[in-house]
């Protein structure tokens, strides 16, 4: 479980991982030993995931970001692997989800642009069977982010 101290470092390393332990122990109003003691516990316990550097995809060339929806009519493990394994192997999907209700599953797809997911789209189509496929391109992205929000929302007022 995690305490209200874990929440408020976990946010700060949320938004930037690489600020000193002295920086956080400051904001968190707490001293550098006992918070370094609690990131090291977060990380033993699995809490904290990873650290990575988040790109910017207009310094990389990889602006464009669409979203495909798949439909299948096999839902054999034999297929599920067979496309688990397929879409581990491209680098372009960012997130793969399986859902519930008509659609089956849901892609996240990064690339350079329309030319390039063409490619793509002809290497996923070839690697398995699939029912039925439809890709959206994103116009705007509004919200992008990888945080997970710790704190539980306030009921919102319906009359404001």
């Amino acid at each position: 479980m995690i305490d209200e101290l874990d929440r408020r470092i976990l946010a700060i390393l949320q938004e930037d991982a690489t600020l000193p332990v002295e920086t956080i122990a400051a904001r968190v109003n707490s001293s550098k030993s006992p918070v370094w003691s609690r990131i090291r516990k977060l990380r033993d316990r699995g809490v904290i995931d990873r650290q990575v550097a988040i790109l910017s995809p207009p310094a990389v060339d990889r602006d464009e970001v669409f979203f495909v929806t798949i439909k299948t009519s096999s839902h054999s493990r034999d297929w599920l692997e067979r496309f688990a394994a397929a879409i581990e192997t491209m680098g372009e999907i960012q997130e793969a989800h399986r859902l519930a209700g008509e659609i089956d599953y849901i892609l996240k797809v990064r690339v350079r642009d329309t030319r390039a997911f063409d490619v793509f789209y002809k290497r996923l189509v070839a690697e398995v069977d699939l029912f039925s496929v439809t890709s959206m391109l994103s116009m705007e992205t509004l919200k992008e982010t990888t945080a997970i929000a710790l704190e539980d929302q306030p009921p919102r007022d319906p009359r404001s």
